[in-house]
């Protein structure tokens, strides 16, 4: 089998770039190629320009900036030769199949024997692209459909050719799920594969059908977005981020290669709206905006929404108010059965989207797991097709029998994959393993991939170990047990904190380690906020003094657990949730982690040892990179001070890290932290470095500290002023600071006195007690659970 270590891509384009610096982001050097630009000295500059596009896009498509030199850029006319040292050549040029035909050549003859050849079209047929090509080349070549941006985007359409040579196929899945942690769904030889072919599909329906059914743009996404498990952008906020222009594109594209009896080419009609709409250059967000548009009143910017009966602007709503968007809190039926406007869009766009799904297999997948996972991974819908058919149903009758039933009764075809699977679920459990219903009758066991794990597969055939409200423990095998956080958004709360303690005896009685970590999108969004403004609103600060004093406490159990502790990170671990992590023996991050520590925001100080645990990282150890920012300009340097600044900084502006890459130079994950592509494969990872820890384990040495005390206090409260007076902070931002300045200088210490962390814990909850008794905190706090957003008071 082809081992891949260097990669070459054709096409500097927005994908192209894209895919390159995913490449890099992987550990693995990429030569990227384009044409030379008619009338530019340099030659290499359109890949050059497009390397700089990725790294200040927002988010930039490189995880970290160091990433991007192992980009080499090169065009088309001088640099071939380096296609010689590639093992994958990826062709993203125009969608045109004499272009990339013409590349294909220019490829074949400079490549070296063996390497894999693959385009990433989205429209074009493996048999056309490699029509009249010779048959070597096209045993090295199969298409490999990236989704943008490729960096976030999860799936990957994989389409061999009649030709493609099966090990050739098996490098690129293996290499793209392990070393780029994609989703890998194979495909067959189809127009706009899966993804694309039912997306477009959906978008055009949801488009007409708001139009015909008189349903505002708000009203549609209201509609088709959380209720259905689709992301709030739902329809026309999907048309404004992808652009408005280019559905007209892919559709036309499809429609030269669709079958005549294929439902899309009944559906498919461009409304004069959007034709004006793209003439006026109102092509979504990279235009002068879409269906939705940000227009100025003075100094005031206002979300202006279209009018899909006029063409005209108006403000946009702070709240869509319809009942059938409640009704969904009961279930998927609920929605699509009420009788307001928005079930019935609802019911005219999944009716037709999910019976088309249903009607594409086995044409364009042999299963209906294939469509599901291409829909999740490519679209971001929280279930696929065949799943949401099983969502209507009842413990009474399957969502397949109601759903048939439902498109008999409106004189609409069910398709026979339905038929078939009449008094059916689509998806069933049997002796703990997942099952799909086969286009050949019966069930089929869903294979996770191998080195695969998550919560989900072991709750199949396991129940908890322990279990609260807010926290379970679930036996992974091999003597490691998981703590799974199951509060809402996994925020820690007073039955966390009481699992968190409990869980040392228990593991060190019957385990050999411990993992913590969950299925979730994130890992935790900190502590519970809610609670602790209940209790300062009626001046329980005995009941916050003992959360702040239990939380530290659960903290250096962990630490100090006589069994390794290994967190399985992945999405935001904020506030708590981040000191949880720092207090762990090893880390096991998705490449996509976000960890900060944020209290800031909320007009507090970490106070479970987030303040200690990053003195002990930066000042206890070696020192980290100065900070270079507005504080580390404005302090004097020498002795602990950069080091101090470092970490003044890290949490005085709650920086949050960008990835798991970016949060090592925060000294958040240290360099023996280990770093997983593939989101499912961070819990097996973790655990296998937990069993490796376990192997003669010993706890580490208590940590002391030498902090500089009054000068360094004063030089960093002189810093914030000079925010202040900058316009760089705020009133209650300059409190908050100078709080926070007194933790990390070591309070009323000195350089030759060495603080233990107990010391600097009781520093925390000091200053902590202090912080949240001031109006300027109760306000923030307030303010962020209302509206999501912190207070600038």
């Amino acid at each position: 089998m082809v081992e891949i270590k260097k990669v070459a891509v054709l096409g500097s384009g927005v994908m192209g770039s894209g895919i390159a610096a995913h490449m890099a982001n992987a550990g693995i050097p990429v030569v990227l190629l384009d044409i030379v630009k008619a009338g530019e000295k340099n030659r290499n500059a359109l890949t050059e320009g497009a390397v700089e596009k990725q790294l200040a896009a927002k988010p930039p498509g490189f995880v970290h900036k160091n990433k991007a030199k192992l980009v080499t850029c090169g065009n088309l006319e001088d640099n071939l030769g380096l296609l010689k040292e590639c093992d994958w050549i990826v062709e993203a040029v125009l969608e045109k199949l004499e272009v990339k035909q013409d590349v294909y050549r220019k490829i074949d003859a400079a490549r070296k024997p063996g390497s894999i050849v693959s385009s990433n079209t989205s429209t074009l047929p493996i048999h056309e692209l490699v029509k009249g090509l010779p048959p070597a080349f096209a045993k090295d070549f199969m298409i490999t459909h990236f989704f943008n941006p490729p960096r976030f985007m999860r799936l990957l359409e994989v389409v061999k050719g009649e030709q493609t040579r099966a090990d050739a196929f098996e490098a690129i899945s293996k290499f793209a799920d392990v070393t780029l942690g994609k989703g890998i769904v194979e495909c067959k030889d189809t127009p706009g594969f899966i993804a694309n072919r039912i997306g477009v599909y959906w978008l055009m329906l949801g488009l007409l059908e708001a139009i015909r059914l008189g349903v505002t743009p708000e009203q549609a996404d209201a509609v088709m977005g959380k209720p259905v498990g689709i992301p709030k952008t739902g329809v026309f906020g999907l048309f404004d981020l992808i652009g408005i222009d280019l559905m007209p594109l892919i559709a036309r594209e499809m429609l030269n290669t669709l079958p005549e009896s294929d439902p899309f080419r009944v559906l498919y009609n461009e409304p004069e709206l959007v034709k004006k709409m793209i003439a006026d250059g109102y092509t979504g967000r990279k235009g002068k905006g879409g269906f939705y548009r940000i227009n100025k009143q003075g100094e005031k910017k206002i979300k202006e929404v279209i009018n899909l009966q006029t063409g005209e602007y108006s403000a946009q709503g702070k709240k869509v108010e319809l009942a059938s968007v409640d009704a969904a809190k009961s279930g998927l039926r609920a929605l699509v059965t009420h009788d307001d406007i928005g079930g019935k869009y609802a019911w005219a766009v999944l009716s037709g989207t999910l019976a088309y799904a249903a009607s594409l297999v086995p044409e364009i997948a042999d299963g209906i797991t294939g469509v599901d996972d291409a829909m999740r991974m490519g679209y971001n819908w929280k279930y696929g097709p065949f799943e949401l058919i099983d969502r209507l149903g009842t413990k009474e009758q399957t969502g397949v029998d109601w759903f048939a039933a439902k498109l008999k009764e409106e004189g609409k075809p069910v398709p026979a994959l339905l038929e078939k699977a009449a008094g059916k679920t689509l998806y069933t459990v049997d002796a703990g393993k997942r099952q799909f219903f086969a286009v050949g009758g019966g069930y089929t066991p869903i294979i996770p991939p191998t080195g695969s794990l998550m919560l989900a597969d072991i709750k199949l055939t396991k129940k908890p170990v322990q279990k609260n409200p807010s926290a379970s423990l679930w036996d992974l095998g091999d003597g490691i047990v998981c703590l799974e956080l199951t509060s809402k958004m996994n925020s820690v709360d007073l039955d966390i904190l009481s699992m968190l303690q409990q869980v040392v005896p228990l593991v060190q009685k019957d385990f050999k380690g411990l993992v913590i970590g969950n299925d979730a999108d994130n890992f935790s969004v900190g502590a519970n906020l809610g609670l602790i403004l209940m209790a300062a609103n009626v001046a329980a600060w005995s009941q916050i003094s003992d959360m702040i004093k239990q939380g530290q406490s659960a903290m250096m159990g962990l630490k100090y657990a006589p069994f390794p502790v290994v967190a399985s990170l992945s999405g935001m671990a904020l506030g708590g949730g981040c000191e949880i992590v720092l207090h762990c023996d090893a880390v096991q991050a998705h490449i996509e982690a976000y960890p900060g520590l944020v209290e800031v925001g909320v007009g507090l100080i970490p106070g479970w040892g987030g303040c200690k645990e990053m003195l002990v990282r930066h000042v206890g150890g070696k020192a980290g990179k100065e900070g270079g920012g507005f504080i580390s300009n404005m302090i004097a340097t020498g002795g602990a001070m950069p080091a101090l600044t470092k970490v003044f900084e890290t949490i005085g502006m709650a920086k949050v890290g960008g990835s798991a890459e970016e949060a090592r130079d925060m000294k958040i994950l240290r360099e023996t932290d280990g770093i997983t592509m593939n989101r499912v494969r961070v819990l097996a990872d973790a655990k296998a470095k937990c069993i490796a820890l376990a192997n003669g384990y010993k706890s580490p040495e208590p940590a002391t500290i030498h902090l500089p005390g009054g000068t360094a206090k004063v030089a960093m409260c002189m810093a914030i002023d000079g925010m202040a007076a900058a316009g760089k902070a705020t009133p209650h931002d300059v409190v908050v600071c100078k709080q926070l300045a007194n933790i990390l200088s070591g309070g009323d210490t000195d350089m030759s006195e060495a603080l233990t962390e107990q010391q600097l814990l009781d520093l925390e909850h000091e200053v902590f007690m202090q912080l949240i008794k001031t109006k300027g905190s109760l306000a923030r706090i307030e303010h962020m659970l209302e509206t999501g957003k912190p207070l600038r008071n």
